[in-house]
């Protein structure tokens, strides 16, 4: 049996920039052990594989180790590589997934997708948060993820985290944010508990950063940019119970495997 599969970089212009996603456009469900092992063969953060199932497609994204609930740079590589590749040609693209209905659609040279906003509510963060990554702050916050308020951009790209502690805390990641120089806010996230050390662009954790950084910044758009190696860039936009995330993406590789 032969599949197609994309390699798309998310949040970016250009290749070797933003998140590498694989991308699989399937015509019935592997079944998941199967795709488990191909997202561990690709050793990407991120493979999608979608269904079309009458006026929708239904989507999955497994990292290397784990099936997650939620990715939008492996959302935008999907939605990129049914309007560049597979001739989609209606203006919207209608997700079906284990977060609900997740739209995408282009926005002059981008994609806008829509997601539910996750409001993290301030929490008391464990000690062993700030054992791993090596600096303390009064702003936590949680849900199924914490995110970490720190003063300044400088603090965040100088985070050198011990990631064997950090596997333990039982949260799918760790978001760490400051407000940026050149952009509204910047962010890292961590997930080696989920075979991520850290992910170079997270769509999903910007559902989070996007609530907290409209109140406090007393702004509906923002620029934000996450500053891992590669470096990604994400406009926010707040609407309430749901965040647009807006990005650009450009295909590296495509080809086929056979299982």
């Amino acid at each position: 049996m032969k599949c197609s599969i994309f390699q798309v970089d998310a949040f970016t212009d250009h290749i070797f920039g933003g998140n590498p996603a694989a991308v699989c456009p399937l015509d019935n469900w592997l079944d998941d052990e199967t795709m488990q092992k191909l997202a561990a063969e690709n050793n990407l953060s991120e493979t999608a594989f979608f269904v079309e199932k009458g006026e929708v497609f239904e989507l999955r994204w497994f990292t290397p180790e784990v099936e997650v609930d939620l990715c939008g740079h492996a959302t935008l590589a999907a939605a990129h590589v049914l309007f560049e590749h597979l001739a989609y040609d209606k203006t919207k693209i209608h997700f079906e997934t284990k977060s609900g209905i997740l739209i995408v659609q282009k926005e002059g040279d981008r994609l806008r997708m829509d997601f539910p906003t996750d409001d993290m509510p301030k929490v008391e963060p464990p000690a062993v948060l700030f054992q791993a990554l090596g600096i303390r702050s009064d702003l936590v916050f949680a849900t199924d993820d914490y995110m970490v308020v720190l003063e300044n951009e400088s603090q965040v790209k100088n985070l050198d985290p011990n990631f064997r502690i950090l596997s333990e805390i039982d949260t799918r990641g760790v978001i760490v944010t400051a407000p940026g120089d050149e952009v509204d806010f910047v962010s890292r996230f961590f997930a080696p508990g989920a075979g991520i050390d850290e992910d170079p662009v997270t769509g999903s954790a910007h559902t989070k950063l996007t609530p907290y950084w409209a109140k406090r910044l007393g702004k509906k758009e923002m620029e934000a940019r996450q500053i891992s190696q590669r470096v990604g860039n994400l406009t926010c936009r707040y609407k309430g119970t749901r965040t647009e995330i807006l990005g650009k993406a450009v295909t590296y590789m495509t080809g086929e495997f056979t299982i």
